[in-house]
């Protein structure tokens, strides 16, 4: 049976963390993937590595997706998807660049594509309010992942869902509706894109 996997894109503070944890919290076989990091800043939700070991996994070709910002390297390694796949459960990795799901498309599972979307200014308030001491980096990444999405208009989606004006409960079952559904891909952003132009 080909595992499931859900890819949650979105900008900074868009509720990805919140939303996986309801997820998580109300239906155990999901788990938030743990990216590999490099570099300093939050440590929190992320596998902490070093570059050389990064660059072994990268040689091997097991690294599925990797990208840098706020001066570190993430990366998504295929043992960690099978590891977890291999119990059964569905990891929900987070990514910010529309690159990375055609990158994890070359993992073999069934994706599920999810964009978590909120206002410049929702960022700015979240990022804020939990003291985040890069809010300015946070807005920049806000603009960077809205000039990505825009430039990727025709992108099918799972579900589309504004953080702002959907409580995580219900984020939350949509996505759980959404993988168990094993519905096609269907929803494009343009719609949501330009109330923001």
């Amino acid at each position: 049976m080909t595992p499931s996997v859900v890819a949650l894109y979105g900008p900074p503070a868009a509720g990805k963390d919140t939303v996986t944890a309801e997820l998580t919290c109300r239906h155990p076989e999901f788990v938030h993937f743990q990216r590999l990091k490099v570099g300093a800043g939050r440590s929190t939700g992320y596998r902490m590595t070093d570059a050389q070991t990064l660059a072994d996994l990268r040689r091997d070709g097991l690294i599925v997706h990797s990208n840098q910002r706020y001066g570190a390297e993430y990366a998504t390694d295929a043992p960690e998807l099978d590891r977890l796949t291999a119990q059964g459960l569905v990891p929900v990795v987070h990514v910010g660049q529309v690159d990375a799901l055609a990158a994890l498309a070359t993992y073999p599972a069934h994706w599920t594509r999810v964009l978590l979307w909120c206002p410049r200014a929702t960022t700015a308030e979240r990022s804020a309010g939990r003291g985040d001491a890069d809010t300015a980096a946070r807005l920049k990444a806000w603009d960077e992942t809205y000039a990505d999405l825009s430039a990727h208009p025709d992108v099918l989606w799972s579900a589309i869902l504004r953080t702002d004006r959907t409580v995580p409960e219900d984020a939350a079952a949509a996505i759980w509706q959404a993988v168990n559904d094993q519905a096609p891909e269907q929803l494009a952003a343009r719609e949501l894109l330009g109330e923001f132009a």
